[in-house]
This record gives C-alpha cells, sequence and structure tokens, in this order.
C-alpha cells in the first residue's frame, strides 16, 4: 500500500507519494526542504550522494555574500562585480538575495547553533563557512523538520501529469542493489548543482548536470548557458581547486621565470603558459601573520601541500587549471517568478543549477555570491513550491504520471555496448576540458566542437543504453553531453566578449548585445535573445 510520505514494494519498486520533492543534497537543496517542510508541506529529499556530506560546498568552506543592512555597505557590494558581470546582474534580485541571505545567516548561528568566529571586539564573523560543519547541521536541521531523506538515490528522470506538469520523479535506491524507486509529488525542486564534467575538481564527482537535462526533458528553458567557462586553479595532480589565497601567490613558467601578468584573477595569462608547459606557483606575498589567518579559515587547502611535504610559503609548486563548468561559471535552468519557478508548471530551480545571472550577470568567483544564492534560491524555491502543492489539496501526488526521460533510459535503435557510456564522457571531455576549445573560444572553433557534440548527441540518442547501476552513468554521460551543446550553441550566440563569455575572434563588449541568451531542446537545440531590465547604476 503507497502511503502520503510512505513507501512500501509494489512489483520491486519503492512508490513514494509526497508534496514536495526536491532533488539534490546540498546548500540549495537542504534549505528548500526546510523551508518547503517549515510551510507544512510533506518533503522528500533524493540525494545521488549523502546529503550533507557530498557536493562541493560539503568538501571545502566557503565565502558567503553576508552584508549588514547598512546603506553604503550594501551599494558597495552590489557595485563590486557589476562591470564583471558584463551588466547583465539585476539589482532588485541582489537586493533580495542580500536580505534573504543576512537573514538566513543569522538563523544559522541562532537556531542552526553554527559555531561562527567572532573577532578580537567579540563582533560575530559570518561571511564564512566550513562546508563539513555548515552541510552536517543542515542535515540535522531537515530531520528534525520531518523530511525523509533518501541517500544514495539518484533520481534518472522526471515524471509529468496528462497537462505536461512535473508530477515527480523516479530513480536507483544504490543503496538497496540498484532498486528502481519513484516518488509522485506536487511539485519538484531541482537543486542537482552545475556541471563540471568530471574534471576532477574537489566535490564536483557529482555535479553532471543531471538536472539541466531532466528539466530540459520536460520542455524548460536554460539561460547564460555562454558563461560556462570557469576554471579553477589547483596543484598538479589535486583536486583542491580553492581560489582565494592564489591572490597572494607569484606564478612562474616552465623555466622557473615570473610569468608575468598571471593572477588568481587574470588566469588566461596561465591557461596559454599551461599550454606549452608546467607553471608554478608560490604563495610568497602572504607574510606570518596572513600564512597563520590563512591555515586557520581554509585548512583543507593545505591538505595536498602537507601530504605532499610541500610548503607552499617557500617552495614552488606546479598547478593546473581544473574545470568547473557551471559549477562556477552562472548557466543554469531559467527562472520565471521570484519564487525560482521555471517555465514548466510544478518545476522549481535552486543554487548552481539554476541560472545565477540575475546577481552575477556573466561572472561569479567560488563562494560568497555562490553561497548566498544557493541559500536564497534554495529557501524561494522551497516556499514557492510548498505553496503550490498545497493548493492542490493533496492531488498532487495522486496523478497519473509518465515519465519524461531520453537519452541513456530509451535508445531509439538498438541497444549499444555494456558501458558505452565511457566513450561518451570521453568524446565530451576532448571537447570541453582542453584550454584551446573552451577557455579560448573562437567562432569556428565552437562551431567545430558543437558539431563534435551533435554526432556524440545522435549516438547517445540512438543507442546509449544502461541498466542497473550502470543506468546512473549512462544519464550522466547524457546530462554532460546536454550540457555542452547548450554551452557552445549559447556561446556561439554572442558574437561579443562579456562577463567569462570570451570570445578571441569577438573581443570586444557590443552594448547592443546586453541580453540574455536562452536556450533549449534535446535533440534539437535553439538559441534566442530575452532582454534583460533597463541597467541601474549602484552608487557607491
Amino acid at each position: 500500500m503507497t502511503g502520503r510520505g510512505g513507501g512500501s514494494l509494489r512489483h520491486d519498486v519503492i512508490d513514494l507519494t509526497t508534496d514536495v520533492l526536491v532533488v539534490g543534497g546540498g546548500p540549495a537543496a537542504t534549505w528548500a526542504a526546510l523551508r518547503a517542510a517549515q510551510a507544512g508541506a510533506e518533503v522528500v529529499l533524493a540525494d545521488k550522494g549523502y546529503c550533507g556530506t557530498s557536493g562541493a560546498t560539503a568538501a571545502g568552506g566557503t565565502g558567503v555574500w553576508y552584508v549588514p543592512p547598512e546603506p553604503a555597505a550594501r551599494e558597495a557590494a552590489m557595485a563590486s562585480r557589476e562591470a564583471l558581470g558584463g551588466h547583465l546582474a539585476e539589482r532588485r534580485w541582489k537586493e533580495r538575495v542580500l536580505d534573504e541571505t543576512y537573514a538566513a545567516m543569522n538563523e544559522l548561528a541562532d537556531e542552526g547553533r553554527y559555531p561562527f568566529p567572532t573577532a578580537p571586539d567579540g563582533t560575530p564573523l559570518r561571511n564564512g563557512l566550513q562546508g563539513p560543519e555548515y552541510m552536517r547541521r543542515m542535515r540535522i536541521r531537515i530531520r528534525k523538520a520531518g523530511v525523509r531523506i533518501l541517500d544514495h538515490s539518484p533520481v534518472t528522470e522526471l515524471l509529468t501529469d496528462a497537462s505536461g506538469a512535473v508530477a515527480g520523479a523516479q530513480g536507483l535506491c544504490r543503496q538497496e542493489g540498484g532498486a528502481p524507486y519513484r516518488v509522485r509529488a506536487g511539485a519538484v525542486v531541482l537543486a542537482t548543482g552545475g556541471c563540471a564534467f568530471l574534471s576532477g575538481a574537489l566535490g564536483c564527482n557529482v555535479n553532471t548536470g543531471d538536472g539541466a537535462l531532466l528539466a530540459a526533458e520536460t520542455g524548460a528553458e536554460l539561460s547564460g548557458m555562454e558563461f560556462s567557462n570557469a576554471y579553477g586553479i589547483a596543484p598538479e595532480g589535486t583536486s583542491v581547486t580553492k581560489n582565494a589565497f592564489y591572490a597572494f601567490a607569484t606564478f612562474y613558467d616552465a623555466d622557473r621565470r615570473v610569468l608575468e601578468g598571471a593572477s588568481v584573477t587574470s588566469r588566461s595569462v596561465i591557461a596559454r603558459a599551461l599550454l606549452d608547459g608546467r607553471v608554478y606557483a608560490r604563495l610568497d606575498r602572504a607574510d606570518s601573520g596572513a600564512r597563520r589567518s590563512m591555515r586557520l579559515a581554509q585548512p583543507n587547502f593545505f591538505l595536498p601541500f602537507d601530504r605532499l611535504g610541500i610548503d607552499p610559503f617557500t617552495e614552488l609548486f606546479a598547478v593546473t587549471l581544473l574545470a568547473e563548468g557551471t559549477v562556477r561559471g552562472t548557466g543554469g535552468i531559467r527562472l520565471t517568478s521570484d519564487d525560482c519557478a521555471t517555465s514548466v508548471p510544478g518545476l522549481w530551480a535552486a543554487g548552481d543549477a539554476a541560472t545565477r545571472e540575475p546577481i552575477c550577470g556573466g561572472f561569479t568567483g567560488g563562494g560568497s555570491h555562490n553561497a548566498a544564492w544557493a541559500i536564497s534560491s534554495g529557501i524561494w524555491a522551497g516556499t514557492g513550491a510548498a505553496r503550490h502543492a498545497l493548493s492542490l489539496g493533496g492531488r498532487g501526488g495522486t496523478r497519473e504520471t509518465r515519465p519524461a526521460g531520453g537519452a541513456g533510459l530509451r535508445p531509439t535503435s538498438a541497444r549499444g555496448p555494456a558501458e558505452g557510456f565511457r566513450d561518451v564522457i570521453s568524446a565530451v571531455q576532448s571537447e570541453v576540458l582542453p584550454y584551446g576549445k573552451n577557455y579560448f573560444r573562437t567562432g569556428d572553433g565552437l562551431t567545430g566542437s558543437l558539431a563534435a557534440l551533435d554526432t556524440v548527441w545522435t549516438e547517445v540518442r540512438a543507442t546509449l543504453y544502461g541498466s542497473g547501476r550502470d543506468l546512473l552513468k549512462a544519464r550522466e554521460a547524457a546530462a554532460m553531453t546536454a550540457h555542452a551543446r547548450w554551452m557552445y550553441a549559447s556561446a556561439l550566440a554572442r558574437t561579443e566578449t562579456r562577463g567569462m563569455a570570451k570570445r578571441l575572434d569577438h573581443p570586444a563588449l557590443d552594448p547592443a548585445q546586453r541580453h540574455r541568451v536562452v536556450t533549449g531542446g534535446v535533440d534539437r537545440v535553439w538559441t534566442r535573445h530575452d532582454p534583460v531590465p533597463p541597467f541601474q547604476e549602484v552608487t557607491r
């Protein structure tokens, strides 16, 4: 028997019903689940990993865009990245995020009992979080709120009702031997993170663009996908892409000469040098006080050095750049309302799965704005999804549904070889990881890569199939392929350089292209231009 919030085995399928299903397990997902539960909704959260430990935030520390409500400070905060983002952000959204984040961080201290440090004068310091402790407490909070957590239970496709509205999802319970499960819900929140293409960046092994594919298969649109060529600096052979401390670094070329112009904010110089040979760094601009503070603030940054026996303040060490795609980039599922609803009824998006253009435009770094967006968009999406689900009067989880998934699940031709996903992933990575293709973009290069990716997609759609545990890998491969196609189609549609979307063949910003590039489609990718509200100058 299937009950609300409960489950039963029926034909070997775990069958659940609920008001709100949250897909994901990071900050955006847990804030969404918490607010939906607090709004009176029954909530199920399904995470690909173990909620509280998987994802980019849980793997390390993060800064937070936490700004006290002082007019001068808020004005400066909103102005700080306006030009970097290509004047595509919207001040109204930034004001909302600053307000929501400020309140949520204070709530985390007061109700979540997060142990924020204090300044020497006793002032609480709430502009940073240690990821493991933060996510441990968020897991505790959502469990106390009554959220049912499905750990190690990746969603493989969404469900829709007869009208096309999203009505739940289904996936695999990996701890139950890959047993399938279904959750019928009044509303779904996608908070699955961005896509880093399995580049090896810390905490990003679960960030394969799943949410974007899930959404697009139901007809949802994406925006800002051209802002997707983010690369993080990491010691060679490691995964830690925490970049803030490289502000204290001097970079050197393969001959160990100072690499002029290279910095944490000028990574293109590093990328060009890496095309020709190794690049080295040394954090030799940090004084003794800064060194002590750095170790306290980001202890995980130093783990690779300690394990390798390297003193990064006095010794040279080789560095590389790892692709972080839309994890650190700003593109994602397009939002259509203040509560982070998408263009498909019944579907909401939050965190890195959603576009961050409203507050970042075409540029963002790690932490700070990203962390604030995860908190705020999660809160809004969870609240909006709960409101919608409850308005259905309990009917949301009892609708007749049909699966929306395609590639990797239901090939249109004969099934391909077992583990065919490996060749797909390799083919996609060959087009999106190399600096010469993704970082240094040109029209000809993008066109060639997109043609190659279209060919990969044709084969994926026709033959890729996974069963049991391999089903997840097949869907991840399909999601990465789709993600890369939307990225490059959007990059071709923006014939200028704006934010992080740089074109070597169009190196200048074109004032006539201050618009959003919206994209979508699964088998046939399309793009269009949407207007951005008039730019509001932020005065300091």
